[in-house]
């Protein structure tokens, strides 16, 4: 006899930082809907004056947002896509890593906001930025 047929929703796909993310050298720590912590390092990510570039603190900031979203909507197929991303870029960092850390503001059916803190090695906030994405078919 067959086994019945389940409805049990699937597993998300596996997800990455993507060809960007992995170019700048983003490593994922964690990965949750509700929380995404990632690492990205200073050196071969900065402007011509030797600081952090702050293109480099968003490209990290919406790889770890859409990282959470594609989690919360891949459970049934869907995938996250970024819509807006605002970034305020608090102080330079001429060396190290910096890690940012995801947070869910809301998750709905349609939409997931994030909020995300970027720090440096010393926990100063370097970039507060915020992203929504929305839900889109695989």
């Amino acid at each position: 006899m067959a086994e019945p047929a389940t409805t049990e929703p699937r597993p998300p796909a596996p997800v990455g930082a993507g060809e960007l993310g992995e170019r700048l050298g983003i490593e994922l720590v964690s990965a949750e809907p509700h929380r995404v912590v990632g690492t990205l390092p200073v050196r071969g990510n900065t402007q011509p004056f030797g600081v952090l570039h702050g293109g480099a603190s968003c490209v990290l900031a919406e790889s770890l947002a859409s990282i959470g979203a594609c989690l919360h909507f891949g459970t049934d197929g869907g995938v996250g896509v970024g819509t807006e991303i605002s970034a305020s870029h608090h102080r330079p960092v001429s060396g190290g890593r910096v890690t940012g850390v995801a947070t869910a503001v809301r998750l709905g059916r349609t939409h997931a906001t994030y909020e995300i803190a970027i720090e440096d090695e010393q926990g100063r906030r370097v970039c507060s930025a915020r992203m929504t994405c929305v839900r889109a078919r695989a």
